[in-house]
């Protein structure tokens, strides 16, 4: 299974599948694996604009340095390469559940 020969169409419904499966699964994800799903799912949909919050409440502070954190290891990839990233990451972590053809 080469990903980087899959045109963009059939890498699109991929993707969309591998976000549906995982964000259907009952798994429980570590969070450094939830960690690089957001950040490759945001990257790929181009929804990657990091905001500085003014005074976050509480926990909001740490939770958004994590996933600045993350967005930020992620940048140096192509939207197409976290495509490709996040759908190997589903297939490795929900196994039977996503299956590639």
């Amino acid at each position: 299974m080469d990903l980087n020969t899959y045109s963009e169409e059939v890498l699109n419904e991929l993707f969309e599948t591998a976000y549906t499966k995982v964000s259907e699964t009952q798994k429980k994800f570590p969070q450094d694996v939830l960690l690089y799903f957001y950040a490759y799912y945001k990257h790929a949909k181009n929804e990657s604009d990091l905001r500085v919050t003014q005074n976050p409440i509480d926990g909001e502070k740490l939770v958004s340095a994590f996933k600045a954190n993350a967005m930020f290891q992620v940048k140096k990839f192509s939207e197409r390469e976290s495509k490709i990233k996040y759908i190997k990451l589903a297939k490795k972590h929900l196994g039977d559940e996503f299956q590639i053809k």
